[in-house]
């Protein structure tokens, strides 16, 4: 029966380490999104197929903001700077956003809300940020987001002092989908 020499033992040791750690690494990414999109970390929002039954008498003032990632070619605006509506009741803004090249160019949009302790009470109920948009060169859209602050801001150690909630978007490039990509490549027959 062999035995390993201590120098084979600390190499095992150390290549069980870096696989623990590679593993770790690959279910960082998907636990970290489940995290921040349950508690609401970093401004990450809620997301619900309707709105709540109560709505309260206090108001909160949500403010638009919106950019776009370098080399994103569209323009991108909210097209109301801010609204003030009540806690729990449902709230619809717009977002423009117009393509001013001669080719369609798809984007998707990033967000978060500030300050973070309002994460997890602002909640989506539809929004153009949960899909890929597509625009036509020279088209202008406007994309709503209907949302709402849950009510239970109002009792929440932090959340129960925010007066004011900043809903930003950032605009990046993305790949067109197959089908819109298959129509902007040239034909055969248009290169003869």
């Amino acid at each position: 029966m062999s035995r390993l020499s201590p120098q084979q033992k600390t190499a095992a040791q150390l290549a069980g380490v870096a696989a623990v750690m590679l593993s770790l690494s690959f279910a960082a990414v998907p636990f970290y999104d489940w995290f921040c999109r349950v508690t609401g970390y970093g401004g990450t929002t809620a997301v619900a197929a309707a709105a709540p039954d109560t709505v309260l008498d206090r108001t909160m003032t949500i403010r638009f903001d919106g950019s776009r990632e370098a080399g994103m070619p569209w323009e991108f605006k909210p097209v109301v700077r801010e609204m003030e509506l009540k806690i729990g009741e449902t709230g619809l803004a717009f977002y423009e956003a117009y393509n001013p090249t001669d080719r369609v160019v798809a984007g998707t949009a990033s967000y978060n809300v500030s300050p973070d302790t309002a994460g997890g009470f602002f909640t989506k109920i539809d929004c153009f940020c949960f899909t890929q948009q597509v625009l036509q060169p020279g088209e202008r859209v406007q994309m709503p987001v209907t949302f709402y602050v849950d009510p239970a801001i109002v009792n929440d150690r932090e959340g129960k002092y925010v007066k004011h909630i900043t809903l930003s978007y950032t605009f990046h490039e993305t790949e067109l989908p197959a089908e819109q990509a298959a129509l902007e490549t040239p034909s055969d027959a248009d290169v003869n």
